[in-house]
């Protein structure tokens, strides 16, 4: 039994030599000292058949042998895991004296740099920001804008509807009428934020956003709204930008106009960007509907007022020369990092 338990020593001793791992080395040990299946545990089987004198003394030589085993893994696990420990502190030296690595710096979206540019433009100009609900009903969406029961904007396939009475807005036209609601003119407000609408190609998106202005006061006139925008469109756009109001048909507005600016492209003269015409149409505006001041409880035949509304993806592209809307949308980095204010 000495010789044996002696062999077991040794066979312990080169197995561990060989061994420069301390989850190996863990192995080893649970396979001699483990309590159910570990070879030293197993020899007090054989305790069972030996003389009643003799089991004394051979019990005295296995936990001999067990003490010596704990001793042995536990200094060799000390040993294993000192030196990967000093491995690793020498894989994760660093040099001071190295230069740092090189970060690449953010830059704010598109979207951010044109509609911080248009708040700075209208601000100058004496407007005030408000911000409405992104979730409507159809009173504020729809019918306080003189928007008909029939008309296509209200159909399921152009709106998400939330339930019969509420929306996603289609427009931030709705905030106008809440501040209309609550605001006796003098009025001058920017209403920017997020707008939903079914619809999905390389120029839109089914969510985007907008940016409307709203001024009520006592004799405003069309004239007002477009020496307003030769200023929107010198200070974004170029100083010699023209602009040009073309008759159109909006529910909440009477007259109506799409309004164009110059080609800054080609000053005028016809290219691939405003398809050959010299003007690229950029928002829709008008003077506010009677009906609409009527809703709002104000007096139309006191206060005039015109609206105006555009799409800041829109601006974006074109100011930046981008494509394809949905490029604004993609958090491709390649893209993004190509802007800086």
């Amino acid at each position: 039994m000495e010789k044996q338990i002696k062999a077991m020593r040794e066979k312990i001793e080169q197995a561990a030599a060989a061994i420069q791992d301390s989850k190996e080395m863990y192995q080893l040990r649970k396979q001699y000292l483990d309590n159910k299946s570990g070879q030293i545990s197993a020899l007090m089987k054989n305790m069972r058949d030996l003389a009643p004198e003799e089991r004394p003394a051979f019990g005295k030589i296995v936990n001999e042998l067990k003490t010596w085993a704990l001793d042995f893994f536990t200094s060799q696990d000390a040993r294993l895991k000192a030196a990967e420990l000093e491995k690793k502190n020498a894989a994760e030296q660093i040099d001071v004296t190295m230069p740092a690595a090189p970060h690449s710096a953010g830059a704010l979206h598109p979207n951010t740099l044109i509609a911080n540019e248009l708040i700075d433009i209208f601000a100058g100009m004496g407007f005030t920001v408000f911000e409405g609900p992104e979730i409507e009903n159809d009173y504020y969406n729809f019918t306080a804008l003189n928007t008909p029961k029939d008309h296509p904007a209200r159909d399921m396939q152009d709106t998400f509807y939330v339930s019969p009475e509420l929306l996603l807005r289609t427009q931030t036209s709705a905030g106008q009428i809440r501040v209309m609601e609550n605001t006796k003119p003098p009025i001058k407000i920017l209403s920017p934020g997020k707008v939903f609408r079914s619809d999905d190609d390389a120029t839109h998106s089914p969510m985007f956003s907008q940016m409307e202005g709203l001024v009520v006061d006592k004799g405003i006139t069309l004239c007002d709204l477009q020496g307003m925008l030769d200023v929107f469109a010198q200070n974004v756009f170029g100083e010699n930008v023209k602009t040009r109001l073309r008759p159109s048909y909006f529910p909440f507005t009477e007259p109506s106009v799409e309004v164009d600016v110059s080609c800054f492209s080609c000053g005028g003269c016809g290219c691939r960007l405003c398809k050959d015409t010299g003007w690229i149409e950029v928002l829709g505006a008008g003077m506010v509907n009677r009906k609409v001041l009527e809703n709002c409880g104000i007096d139309p035949d006191v206060y005039t007022g015109f609206a105006f509304g555009m799409g800041i993806e829109r601006i974006a592209m074109l100011k930046y020369g981008i494509p394809n809307i949905k490029m604004l949308f993609e958090s491709d980095t390649r893209v993004l990092s190509q802007f800086s204010e």
